[in-house]
């Protein structure tokens, strides 16, 4: 099998493939028609070559990951949009384009990547610890109260997957999901891109965005026990400014298995597989036709899937 450095993402009603430095999303709009977006993304690591080192080149991964997906689940809800405006969201737009002119777009965005980050600092991060300082009396080993913290961290991760699961918007987000992830898997196995042969791979993927997630939980505990601090907001500081490096390690676990097929990998990997299990779900043939586009979609320039080896 060969993996093609091709990921992706689920929007709404469509999929978003990116290969190198394009991306393309397909969109199926309410009349059935599908539409492509094709767009240009030059990565900060082309422009500062130190940002390709290990751990930064995971830092900047995932930040650049979640302005692109900001970006296309943007571009999706747009057909989808409910019509009616309110006057104060007349004003609002009106004062956004005046004060910032084209610029206003990439301004939202940064906004709304600003907000995600903050929120789920919160919930994840700081959360848990505050929670582990209210038994922290009870428990006076530092590394059993790091270890109850992480497993209070874990347990709202799943809980928060476990809920937004049942959600049935969210529901058609996931099999567009595991459209990406069979698509994926039908192109890494070098099989022609058509509907039955997608049909007949997993829907589950080790470079997964879920299973990095959940290896971001795992390692934050690792990580953690090592971060030996009495004082409650310096620890709560921590956890914050922590973020980054722990992202960063994240991503070389993940990039590390997603080439590798070794027994071990695929022990590290069964988890996040597992969990796969919720976030995706079985497309039906009109979303695979979707995920399909988006891949010949980004790979429609003369280039070879088979020669982007990771």
């Amino acid at each position: 099998m060969k993996k093609v450095n091709i990921g992706g993402q689920a929007v709404i009603e469509g999929v978003m493939m990116k290969c190198q430095d394009k991306y393309t999303v397909a969109v199926r709009k309410p009349d059935k028609e599908i539409v492509l977006d094709h767009k240009e993304y030059k990565s900060k690591s082309e422009q500062y070559k130190i940002l390709k080192l290990p751990i930064l080149r995971g830092i900047l991964a995932f930040g650049e990951s979640m302005v692109i997906g900001i970006k296309t689940l943007t571009y999706s809800a747009e057909f989808y949009e409910i019509e009616e405006e309110s006057a104060q969201e007349s004003k609002i737009d009106r004062f956004l384009d005046k004060h910032f002119g084209d610029k206003t777009q990439d301004i939202l965005i940064g906004f709304s990547v600003f907000f995600a980050v903050i929120i789920s600092i919160g919930l994840f991060m700081v959360t848990p610890l505050l929670l582990t300082s209210l038994i922290k009396q009870f428990i006076p080993i530092t590394q059993i109260q790091t270890l109850i913290e992480g497993v209070i961290r874990i347990s709202l991760f799943l809980g928060y997957i476990m809920l937004i699961s049942k959600m049935k918007d969210i529901q058609r987000v996931f099999q567009y999901h595991g459209a990406e992830h069979k698509t994926i898997n039908c192109l890494e196995n070098e099989k022609e891109l058509t509907v039955d042969n997608v049909k007949s791979y997993s829907r589950l993927h080790k470079r997964c965005g879920t299973s990095f997630l959940l290896v971001v939980m795992v390692v934050s505990v690792i990580v953690f026990m090592f971060v030996r601090i009495d004082v409650l907001w310096v620890r709560l500081l921590s956890r914050i400014i922590l973020v980054p490096l722990i992202a960063g390690l994240s991503y070389e676990v993940i990039r590390f298995a997603g080439k590798s097929e070794s027994s071990l990998v695929n022990i590290v990997s069964y988890p996040g597989m597992c969990l796969q299990k919720l976030t995706t779900k079985e497309p039906d043939n009109d979303q695979i036709e979707v995920a399909i586009m988006a891949v010949k979609g980004v790979l429609e320039n003369g280039e070879d899937p088979s020669s982007n080896v990771l």
